[in-house]
C-alpha cells in the first residue's frame, strides 16, 4: 500500500509576503525598497486601527453612545491616529490600479502627518518616483491588504507588528553592510534584553538604530505577564531615515515613542535626555567610531574614569551609559572585542578604573558573523552600579566571564544567529550567577567566575578566554602525537604531489605540438 505524502508544511505568512514583495522589487535598491514596503505596512496598520474604533463609533453602543466618527477628538481619546477619509486603506484599495496611484499614496501620508503632530516628518512620502512602477505598488497594496484577512481582526496590528519587524529583519540582510547601521540582529537584542531583564522602569538606547532594544523589552515585559505600562523608553538617533523608521517600528506596538529624539549631531555633543537617570541602558553603538567629535569633548563631565581617546570612542559610549544610569542601573551593550584588552591611548587606565570601582558585572565573547555591518570580533558588557543592592547576592569583587564563541549557527553563508536554545544557556549562566540561591558552576571553555584579584594578575585584560581555560576533552591534548600525525599527513600529500607531477610530465610528452 503506498505512503500517503506528507502534507506540505504552509510558510509563515510573512516570509509567504517577503517573498511576494520580493519579487515586486524589480530594480530597485533594498536600501530605497524598505521605506515604500515599511511604510504601506504602518499605513495598514494605522489605518486597521482607525476602523475599529470607527465602526465602534457608528454603532453608538454603551460608552460610545451619541459619539460622531468623524470626531478628531475621540480618536485622540483612545490614543488612536486619526485617518482623514482619502488615507484610509479602503479608499487606497480603490486606487490600487490607477496610473497614479503613487502619488495618492504620498498624499496620505501627508495628510495623516497634518491631522496627526506626533507623526510630523515621521513617514515616507516616496512612492511617486519614476523607479517605482504604479502595477508594482498597486501589487503591493493588494498584498499587504491580504494580512488582516489571514487572522481574526482583533489580532490584525499584532500581526502587522510581527510583520514589520521581520521584514526589517529581511531588509537588513539584503541591505548587507549598510543594513547593520539600523538594525541589530533579533537573536543579539533577544541575549541582551533577557540578560538585564528590564521589568519595570527607564530604559534608554542613546544610539537606537530602528528601535529593537524597546520592542524586545515590550516582549520581555509581555511575555513574563507584565504591563507594559511600567517601563517608559527613552532613545535617541542621528540618523533622521532610521529614527523615523523607529517611529513607525515603535508606533505599531503601540509603544509612547515621543521621548526617541532625532538630532544629526548624536548623543556626544547633543545629548536630548541630559538629566535623565535610567534603570536600563540596552545599547548597540557603532564599533571603533573614529568620529565622534571628541577633540571637542575634553573637559565633558561625563568622562569620571579617564578621558577617552578622540581617535575611538568606546570608553566614550561606556561612560555615556553610566552617566545615564541611576545608582542601582545596569546596563547590557555591543562593543568591538577590542575594547575588552586595548592600552593605547589611555583606554587600558579607563578599563582599570572601571575594573576598581566594580562597576563589571559579565563580560560575553560573542561568535564572529553576527552583525551585518561588520566582521569585526564583538562582545557583550554588562555593568551594574551597585552589585550589593539586595536585589540579587553580593558580587563584589567577582566578574562572571562567559565564552559563547561556540555557540551560533549559520543562516547562510555570511551571517550567524543565536537559537532559543543558545540564548538561554547564557542567559540562565548569568541569572544563576547573580542569584542568591543560584546553582551556579564554572564550566571550563565556557564560564568563570573570577575574583577582581586574578583580573589585576592578568592586567585587566576583560578577554573571557583568558579566564574560562580549554573545555574539559582539550584537556589530554597530546602534542608529540598530534605533531607526529600532521607530519605523516603532510609527507604523504607531499607524496602524492610528486606522483601526480610526474604523471602530468608522462602525458605533456605524448602531446604533438
Amino acid at each position: 500500500m503506498a505512503k500517503k505524502a506528507a502534507p506540505k508544511q504552509e510558510e509563515p505568512i510573512e516570509k509567504q509576503m517577503w517573498k511576494a514583495a520580493d519579487k515586486l522589487r524589480k530594480n530597485i535598491d533594498a536600501a530605497e525598497y524598505k521605506h515604500i514596503v515599511l511604510g504601506l505596512i504602518f499605513l495598514k496598520y494605522i489605518s486597521d486601527a482607525f476602523d475599529e474604533l470607527y465602526e465602534k463609533l457608528q454603532k453608538g453602543e454603551g460608552d460610545y453612545a451619541g459619539a460622531d466618527p468623524e470626531d478628531k477628538d475621540e480618536y485622540k481619546a483612545e490614543n488612536v491616529f486619526f485617518v482623514p477619509e482619502t488615507a484610509r486603506w479602503s479608499y487606497l484599495l480603490t486606487q490600487a490600479k490607477q496610473p497614479d496611484i503613487g502619488k495618492t499614496v504620498d498624499a496620505a501620508m501627508d495628510a495623516i502627518e497634518k491631522e496627526n503632530p506626533s507623526l510630523r516628518d515621521v513617514l515616507p512620502k516616496v512612492f511617486a518616483r519614476g523607479n517605482l512602477d504604479p502595477t508594482s505598488l498597486g501589487g503591493l497594496i493588494d498584498l499587504i491588504g491580504n494580512i488582516a484577512f489571514t487572522s481574526a481582526k482583533a489580532r490584525s496590528a499584532d500581526l502587522l507588528g510581527h510583520v514589520f519587524e521581520y521584514f526589517l529583519g529581511e531588509f537588513a540582510l539584503a541591505e548587507g553592510k549598510k543594513g547593520g547601521q539600523f538594525y541589530t540582529p533579533r537573536s543579539v537584542v533577544e541575549l541582551l534584553v533577557e540578560m538585564l531583564e528590564p521589568y519595570k522602569g527607564r530604559v534608554l538606547d542613546p544610539c537606537c538604530g530602528s528601535g529593537g532594544m524597546f520592542v524586545q523589552s515590550e516582549k520581555f515585559v509581555t511575555g513574563h505577564q507584565g504591563k507594559v505600562s511600567d517601563i517608559s523608553i527613552y532613545g535617541q538617533e542621528s540618523n533622521q531615515t532610521t529614527w523615523r523608521l523607529a517611529k513607525m517600528n515603535l508606533a505599531i506596538r503601540h509603544l509612547d515613542s515621543s521621548q526617541v529624539k532625532w538630532n544629526n549631531e548624536g548623543s556626544f555633543l547633543n545629548d536630548a535626555h541630559k538629566d535623565l537617570k535610567a534603570d536600563y541602558v540596552i545599547a548597540n553603538p557603532p564599533f571603533n567610531d573614529s568620529d565622534w567629535s571628541g577633540d571637542l569633548l575634553r573637559t565633558d563631565g561625563r568622562w569620571q574614569y579617564g578621558v577617552p581617546p578622540t581617535g575611538n570612542a568606546n570608553y566614550a559610549w561606556i561612560q555615556h551609559f553610566l552617566y545615564h544610569l541611576n545608582p542601582n542601573g545596569q546596563a547590557g551593550f555591543v562593543l568591538a572585542k577590542g575594547s575588552l584588552t586595548s592600552k593605547s591611548s589611555g583606554e587600558g587606565d579607563i578599563r582599570k578604573a572601571l575594573i576598581e570601582a566594580g562597576l563589571v558585572d559579565c563580560i560575553v565573547n560573542l561568535p564572529a558573523k553576527l552583525f551585518l555591518n561588520t566582521q569585526i570580533p564583538a562582545s557583550l558588557w554588562f555593568l551594574s552600579r551597585n552589585k550589593s543592592n539586595g536585589r540579587f547576592r553580593n558580587r563584589s569583587g567577582e566578574i562572571l566571564f562567559i565564552d559563547a564563541r561556540n555557540l551560533g549557527h549559520l543562516i547562510n553563508r555570511r551571517t550567524k544567529e543565536f537559537s532559543a536554545e543558545d540564548i538561554s544557556t547564557i542567559t540562565r549562566t548569568y541569572h544563576n550567577w547573580r542569584k542568591l540561591d543560584g546553582d551556579y558552576e564554572d564550566v571550563k571553555g565556557f564560564c568563570n567566575s573570577a575574583s577582581i584579584e586574578r583580573v589585576r594578575e592578568l592586567d585587566y585584560v576583560l578577554t573571557p578566554g583568558r579566564y574560562v581555560g580549554l573545555a574539559d576533552e582539550e584537556d589530554d591534548f597530546d602534542f608529540k602525537e598530534r605533531f607526529t600525525r600532521l607530519k605523516e599527513e603532510f609527507e604523504a600529500q607531499l607524496q602524492e604531489e610528486a606522483r601526480l607531477n610526474a604523471l602530468i610530465a608522462e602525458n605533456l610528452k605524448r602531446v604533438k605540438v
